[in-house]
């Protein structure tokens, strides 16, 4: 299971690392050739969203129905599964770790690790907009110092059980009603713009 687990995390890194190639390369605002910030983002997002996706309904919840194993916060204490949401940190981390500028993250009006709240005024509009709206991404450019970043919100959605058990039952949650395919928060895509 953890080489499965390991190999998941691998194939999406790499991924990740050739649309990071393609935004380095290829990204630019409209009007200056190359692929628009927005369409990299959703490349970026499907990648994300499709491993988000299977990494909990075919790992985290299969192996907790066979009762193989459970996911859990304590994971490797524990020798358990990583959360869907530490799996998704993980992968964003090690994005960063290969030295691209591709952030990939999670965030949340109602986050249960404080860390990973709204990084800014940005980010709250785009996590009040997509709860109303998850069917569109909230997206722009924003500058940080002397760099200007396209950021992408994707509405984050409870998509199983596992999902909303977790989130209603965790001690350190601020909202405990969620229901299936409710917002939790979002997925934040962000790379350097032209």
């Amino acid at each position: 299971m953890r080489t499965a687990t390991r190999r998941g995390l691998i194939v999406l890194s790499l991924s990740l690392l050739c649309s990071a190639g393609l935004m380095g390369e290829m990204a630019r605002p409209e009007g200056q050739g190359g692929i628009p910030p927005e369409v990299v983002a959703e490349y970026v997002y499907a990648i994300v969203q499709a491993d988000r996706t299977l990494y909990t309904t075919h790992v985290v919840e299969r192996m907790q129905e066979l009762g193989v194993t459970a996911a859990t916060e304590q994971w490797k204490k524990q020798g358990t599964l990583p959360l869907p949401a530490q799996m998704l940190l993980m992968t964003g981390e090690a994005v960063q770790g290969q030295g691209t500028s591709l952030r990939i993250r999670l965030t949340s009006l109602w986050p249960i690790n404080k860390a990973n709240g709204p990084a800014d005024d940005f980010e709250r509009a785009g996590l009040e907009r997509v709860a109303k709206e998850p069917q569109k991404p909230y997206a722009g450019i924003v500058s940080q110092g002397d760099r200007r970043m396209f950021k992408a919100i994707y509405a984050d959605r409870a998509i199983t059980k596992a999902c909303v058990e977790c989130h209603n039952g965790h001690s350190l949650s601020n909202k405990r009603d969620l229901k299936l395919n409710d917002v939790m928060g979002a997925i934040v895509i962000s790379f350097p713009s032209r």
